[in-house]
């Protein structure tokens, strides 16, 4: 029997999460009294039919039962039951937002600030983050996109590692992104901008492509980034880093900063055990002026 515990922040996407797990043909069950977790359990091991793979949803709305779990934890490792940990989690501020537009209460709240019952649950839950063995940040991920990376990590037997990184392109005269881990500038890359024909095209288009990477300076650019992100990437796995924001930038943040960003996608995407998306944050912004 596979047996994956699907818990996190309220808020971060556990029901879409455990819809998921549903669609993969896992018999899920949410919110269950954690003393009746471990009875559940032994029953389906005991029996040799379906269902053979299991989700339950455990979130704070176990109330006081919650470290109840750790213990549930520890005697299913002392015996071998396989068990793995899904935590899915996000900004403080994302969470606020997503209540804020949903209008719904935090089971924390009460009749208390919003930010008080997310740092509350944050220290409740805390213990099950940190024997998680995948960890998805949801802050930046679009609701397929969270189901993507569930399917992946579940589906398929593919290897998995605990690190989502995101690619974005920008314009600096647009501010540097907030949430960036590394930024790169490359306003140094020929500019299509003085180009008539190309102005008013992306680097999604071939014809700008062509001319950032006219001269072999691009190119060179990018294998000494290549390299560095492989460098990276492991060693950031290894600190427990879960989410990477890898920011390219040119001047507004159309042409050589979409063309790279774009390049260095396609090549992190070849890693299948990563999650990787690409976003172009300024594109399509001001068409009519500086790229």
């Amino acid at each position: 029997m596979k047996l994956v515990i699907v818990t996190g922040m309220s808020g971060a996407g556990k029901t879409v999460a455990l819809k998921v797990f549903e669609d993969l043909g896992y018999y899920c069950v949410d919110n269950m009294p954690i003393p009746l977790m471990e009875k559940f359990a032994e029953l389906l091991m005991e029996n040799s039919g379906e269902p053979d793979q299991v989700a339950m949803g455990v979130d704070i709305r176990s109330g006081d039962e919650l470290p109840q779990l750790q213990e549930i934890l520890d005697r299913w490792r002392e015996k071998g039951t396989p068990v793995q940990i899904l935590f899915l989690d996000a900004s403080d501020d994302v969470l606020i937002k997503r209540y804020k537009e949903t209008r719904r209460s935090h089971p924390l709240a009460g009749n208390g600030r919003l930010d008080r019952g997310i740092s509350r649950e944050r220290e409740k839950v805390a213990f099950l983050k940190r024997q998680a063995d995948y960890i998805l940040d949801t802050s930046s991920l679009l609701t397929r996109e969270l189901r993507e990376e569930v399917a992946r990590i579940f589906s398929g037997g593919q290897p998995y590692e605990n690190l989502f990184v995101t690619i974005l392109s920008f314009g600096f005269k647009y501010g540097i992104p907030a949430d960036a881990d590394l930024v790169f500038d490359v306003r140094f890359l020929p500019n299509p901008y003085y180009v008539d024909e190309l102005k008013y095209q992306t680097g999604e288009d071939a014809a700008v492509r062509e001319y950032v990477m006219q001269g072999g300076t691009c190119g060179e650019f990018l294998e000494k980034l290549f390299d560095m992100m492989e460098f990276l990437i492991p060693n950031y796995i290894k600190e427990g880093k879960n989410q990477l924001v890898v920011a390219v930038g040119c001047t507004g943040g159309k042409h050589r900063s979409v063309t790279v960003a774009r390049a260095l996608y396609l090549r992190l995407k070849e890693r299948r055990e990563l999650g990787v998306k690409l976003e172009h944050r300024d594109m399509e912004k001001d068409n009519k002026r500086m790229g």
